[in-house]
């Protein structure tokens, strides 16, 4: 009871926090910290509160189509933006800051287009998880002025999941998304090859029913990542072997699974 109050204080200071702006720009993944963070937006702002979801190759098509239906389903206007970070060079050059040289273009893009609205800000969702580990994307928002409603009101993952089902957002558990340069090793350079790669890959593994997957691209071989309990489902023999036919088929020569299973952030190590 003691900690359903706290994530209820949290949720006052949430709604506090936005309710101070006058008109807010949300990025929006459709994914569940945004979605939350638009929702809450959207019921106190109403038409003050735009979405806005960046569109390039390093994004998932599945992930854009889920964003257009969930802003659809919130009433919220959305405006998809097609970005451009596959032709800087220092991007695709995949350094270790890569995630805050994407976010510094991104928002500089995102502002320019706030503008041209009326927009003055721009929020992300941000959680208290995200400081915990390595996100130079962070200090890019923070650089520009982005600001974090979710962090700022103390809201962790775990918190967010829980007042978006009491908000009846299917959002609520859905598995974590990320970018799919995530991918890649920091290093090895960023090609459409590889997005492409990476994309239908995953979506080979997620057709069998796996809750996540994570396929690593290691050059030509493919690591797949999934949550340790569900293993045994891609390791069985007519599963195991149509996976890997598939695979080799996009142009992985070698197809290996973590007996790890899924961990957040493993690309940082």
């Amino acid at each position: 009871m003691a900690e359903h109050g706290m994530v209820y204080e949290k949720k006052k200071a949430l709604y506090s926090l936005i309710d101070g702006f006058d008109s807010l720009m949300v990025a929006f993944s459709g994914g569940v910290d945004s979605t939350l963070l638009l929702a809450v937006a959207h019921d106190i702002l109403q038409d003050r509160v735009v979405a806005i979801t960046a569109v390039s190759a390093v994004h998932p098509q599945q992930e854009k189509r889920h964003a257009v239906e969930m802003a659809v389903r919130l009433g919220v206007r959305h405006i998809l933006y097609e970005t451009h970070e596959m032709t800087n060079p220092e991007f695709t050059a995949n350094p270790k800051n890569r995630c805050y040289i994407c976010k510094k273009c991104l928002f500089q893009s995102f502002f320019q287009v706030a503008g041209r609205t009326g927009i003055s800000t721009i929020a992300h969702g941000a959680t208290a998880d995200d400081v915990n580990d390595f996100r130079p994307g962070l200090q890019a928002a923070a650089e520009m002025g982005v600001v974090a409603p979710l962090l700022d009101a103390g809201l962790t993952k775990a918190d967010v999941r829980l007042l978006s089902k009491e908000m009846g957002l299917p959002t609520w558990n859905r598995p974590a998304m990320a970018c799919l340069a995530t991918r890649i090793p920091y290093g090895t350079p960023i090609t459409e090859e590889a997005l492409r790669m990476i994309e239908q890959a995953e979506r080979v593994v997620m057709d069998q029913g796996v809750r996540m997957c994570r396929v690593r691209h290691h050059g030509k071989i493919a690591r797949i990542e999934v949550p340790a309990d569900e293993l045994d489902r891609l390791l069985d023999g007519e599963v195991r072997v149509g996976i890997i036919k598939e695979l080799k088929a996009l142009g992985f020569q070698y197809v290996a699974c973590d007996l790890e299973g899924y961990v957040s952030g493993s690309m940082n190590r």
